[in-house]
């Protein structure tokens, strides 16, 4: 059927639809796509969801809209596509609507990239199908994606946004196994985008990742991707251009089991939200800029560390040259169950046992999963079967997908809560109807006890010290001496492999009694039902990958193997992420041939959690099962873990390996790995091009700067910068005739995993109308600092305490060196800045943070005396 309307729409083509029938009495309806109705029982087509029985409203109440005909599988036509509503979860009276732009007039045909995709048979991929276990007649189904600009409003300001039919999160694809997929991916954008089927094993040309698999799909035009469907399970979709996945450009993807179980299934799909432009996000992250800690109150300033006597614990983590603590990297203002901070499904009833598909399609976020009915069974992980595992909560990582089944216990309404790892917000789905019984809130982190266990594993060097306990498969969460609702024997610690304390890791831990409080966890409503039950001693089980076991046997079959080792790395305070301290852009492809086993070691050496993504595969997660290890596509490496992974290579192509943090990717962390003797992609006639436009993201240079304007003159610095190179500029110049104009440009390379070593070369020009006054520096060379104009070489290296030291000669043959050290934090938005060198000049100066552009400040300078003004940041 036609559903016509002025809402946005979902377009999909199913073969052997059957024609509506008049509508009864009673409907049936789809509780996650309501405009799906039908006068009997069955399934959704879009979702695969049980249709539920539902009354139709009183003819006095139906005068505002005729009830809506059912949706029903009919032959695709040929020339005509078939339009379906796309969902849009309700939005509470409360809650701002989202403000998408309105459904585009029809419009000529785009052009297609690819049109011979559309006649050629379809080849599946390397891996061997499951078997669908009883007699499937398969369809080729179709799906028209529109991508467009859009304005939406999460947070009471208008932005702008990228949807797919008019909805974010896109809508929800429904396969069965067995099926073909024919998706066209109709750009209507001004910029190019690309869509990568996340988890999905397809020809490596349809993988969705431009100038590696796929050239960008242009604007205004469109794109066909088709594929078998040779996999059932949950997954995702989402693009791989750019910084559209942030922008709301991700969705379900459900690949149902030909004899999928009779239960109601809903997908959900977590995101977070930010205001700012990505592009913005991802270069404040780059200068170094640490407005989104103070956003979240973690910037651990010395007014803070005192009041909670922490002192000492602050001034070792400086003296190791580590900035603050934290465990996220973006302050986010929204975070969207189904595009809404709440959500709810209001038709479930006590008893009723209901079957969550959960996405995380956030584009930085990991999410405590945690629910107030009862506890929740894990039945699922990347698209993959698992045998079933209750736990009281699980974290969810960047692009992974757990299958969950929780309960209803009574007629009440019950919350499935989703809580940033940060603790910054949560968002929830109400499952039910009734009393609302909420799950308990999780405190906020005691950020100096996570940076009292940091300093005493990390070295002097950056480095961290070898533990004497194995660490892998998230058995150990270090964050978790941060938890305030650990206990002091369990820390969580992700459960170990099995419900008891883990006693023996807590004197690593080193976590003061006083943490253990459980301020701010009062439950609310009834406890009847002990909605967070415990383990035998009374800790709460978490699910960690330990407790993942495979329902058959998941053995690779005998071939040769090849070892790979990598180690993660990175820096924070510069904001680049590596492997082996290499970016994607600095080293080769990773050649692997068909038939072999591929084995990769990973050690996470860093202090943020990375989920590391293989496309095109799924890979075995070595833990205690054996034979029976989980399949997965994404593994959430913890820091200081060790974790090993393995697969068949059984494709053919190019294949991106990369952290799913979406601002980790961009910078750089990720390799390629490619089967030699691959065909030619069709798609990238000109392969050194190709690598070429692939290898852009990570060496892009971007701007920063501040500008100081007080009342003694102006100062100020502008830098640009890549993940290696910077060239900077810094200047000086007085209101009074005496203060004169200083100005220094640097340009430079970064070398070393912690880049604390700064070479460069570069120009000062100094000027003062006053006579030059005899003076001599400190190394006994008559001083030039008022009037030269001079070449310049020499190094910088960061000290213990984050001091910037600086040697230099310039071609006169002056010797100068400095101390520097900016933005100390007194508070979280006070800060203290100091410089002097031989050359007897000396500055101390305040800056208090008003917004992330614009300080309060004020500064004594040798040469320029005392100012106070504004200064402005970028």
């Amino acid at each position: 059927m036609i559903l016509l309307g002025t809402g946005q729409y979902t377009l999909a083509q199913h073969e052997n639809h059957k024609p509506a029938q008049q509508q009864q009495s009673e409907i049936y309806t789809c509780p996650m796509h309501p405009e799906v109705q039908s006068t009997r029982p069955g399934k959704c087509p879009k979702c695969g969801m049980t249709l539920v029985k539902q009354k139709l409203k009183a003819p006095a109440k139906q005068q505002q809209a005729p009830p809506k005909k059912a949706v029903k599988a009919k032959p695709a036509p040929t020339k005509q596509r078939v339009q379906q509503k796309s969902a849009q979860p309700a939005q509470k009276k409360d809650q701002p609507a989202h403000k998408h732009a309105q459904p585009t007039k029809k419009k000529p045909a785009t052009p297609v990239q690819n049109p011979e995709v559309k006649e050629k048979p379809v080849h599946k991929a390397g891996h061997k199908p499951e078997s669908p276990r009883q007699a499937y007649k398969p369809r080729t189904v179709r799906y028209d994606l529109y991508v467009r600009d859009t304005l939406v409003n999460f947070t009471g300001r208008t932005r702008r946004a990228v949807a797919i039919n008019g909805s974010i999160p896109a809508p929800a694809l429904t396969f069965t196994q067995g099926d073909t997929a024919e998706i066209y991916v109709h750009n209507e954008m001004d910029v190019e985008t690309s869509i990568h089927w996340h988890g999905v094993f397809l020809p490596n040309r349809f993988d969705g990742v431009p100038w590696l698999t796929q050239k960008p799909i242009k604007p205004h035009s469109t794109y066909l991707y088709k594929f078998p469907i040779i996999q059932n399970g949950t997954y995702w979709y989402h693009s791989h251009s750019a910084f559209q996945e942030q922008s709301g450009m991700y969705g379900a993807l459900i690949f149902n089991k030909v004899n999928e179980p009779d239960m109601p299934a809903i997908p959900i799909v977590l995101s977070d939200w930010t205001d700012r432009n990505p592009k913005e996000v991802y270069r404040s992250l780059r200068s170094a800029n640490d407005w989104f800690s103070i956003q979240k109150g973690a910037t651990q300033g010395y007014a803070e560390a005192i009041r909670k006597g922490y002192f000492g614990t602050k001034l070792k983590n400086e003296w190791k040259r580590m900035t603050a603590m934290d465990v996220s990297d973006v302050a986010y203002e929204k975070f969207l169950t189904n595009g809404q901070d709440i959500a709810e499904q209001t038709h479930f009833t006590a008893g009723d046992t209901v079957k969550l598909r959960v996405v995380n399609g956030g584009a930085s976020t990991y999410f405590w999963l945690t629910y107030s009915g009862s506890k929740i069974t894990v039945v699922g992980n990347d698209g993959n079967d698992v045998e079933p595992v209750e736990v009281d909560r699980l974290i969810i990582a960047p692009a992974e997908t757990y299958d969950l089944l929780v309960t209803l216990p009574e007629n009440m309404q019950y919350e499935f809560l989703a809580t940033a790892e940060d603790r910054s917000n949560t968002t929830s789905l109400w499952l039910g109807r009734g009393m609302k019984m909420k799950a308990k809130r999780l405190g906020k982190l005691n950020y100096f006890e996570g940076m009292k266990m940091m300093n005493d594993m990390m070295k002097l060097n950056g480095d961290i010290e070898p533990m004497d306990m194995e660490m892998s498969n998230q058995k150990m969460d270090m964050n978790s001496v941060m938890y305030p609702e650990s206990s002091a024997q369990d820390h969580s610690m992700h459960g170990g492999e099995t419900t008891e304390p883990a006693a023996d890791t807590t004197m690593h831990m080193k976590q003061k009694a006083d943490t253990t409080s459980h301020q701010g966890h009062t439950m609310q409503g009834h406890d009847m039902h002990n909605m967070n039950r415990s383990g035998s001693n009374g800790e709460k089980v978490t699910l960690n990958y330990g407790m993942l076991r495979a329902p058959e046997k998941t053995t690779l079959k005998p071939g040769p193997e090849k070892v790979l080792r990598f180690e993660l790395t990175g820096n924070m305070n510069r904001y680049v992420w590596t492997l082996d301290n290499k970016t994607v852009s600095e080293s080769d492809k990773i050649l692997i041939k068909k038939g072999e086993n591929v084995k990769i070691i990973m050690f996470n050496n860093s202090m943020m959690r990375h989920p590391m993504h293989l496309h095109g595969h799924d890979f075995r997660v070595l833990n205690k099962h054996g034979e029976y290890a989980p399949l997965k596509n994404v593994l959430d490496i913890l820091p200081m873990e060790t974790d090993t992974i393995e697969f068949a290579a059984s494709e053919s192509g190019d294949w991106f390996f990369h952290c799913h943090i979406l601002y980790h990717m961009i910078a750089g962390m990720g390799r390629v790995f490619t089967y030699q003797n691959s065909p030619p992609n069709p798609d990238l006639p000109d392969p050194k091009l190709a690598q070429k436009m692939f290898n852009r993201e990570d060496k892009i240079f971007l701007p920063s700067g501040q500008l100081g304007l007080e009342s003694n003159g102006s100062d100020g610095e502008f830098v640009l910068g890549s993940s290696r190179y910077q060239i900077s500029t810094e200047w000086r110049v007085g209101f009074k005739k005496e203060y004169g104009i200083e100005s220094e440009t640097y340009f430079g390379r970064y070398f070393g995993k912690m880049q604390w070593l700064f070479p460069f070369v570069g120009f000062d020009y100094h000027y003062n109308s006053v006579e030059d006054e005899a003076e001599e520096n400190m190394f006994g060379q008559l001083s030039n600092q008022n009037n030269r104009k001079v070449a310049v070489a020499g190094v910088q290296y960061t000290l213990p305490m984050l001091i910037l030291s600086e040697m230099r000669v310039d071609t006169k043959g002056k010797l100068r060196f400095q101390l520097r050290r900016e933005d100390v934090p007194l508070t979280s938005r006070l800060r203290l800045n100091l410089m002097g060198n031989t050359d007897k000049e000396y500055m101390a100066g305040l800056r208090y943070i008003v917004t992330k552009y614009v300080s309060l400040s004020t500064h004594y300078d040798s040469d320029m005396k005392y100012g106070a003004g504004l200064t402005f940041v970028y």
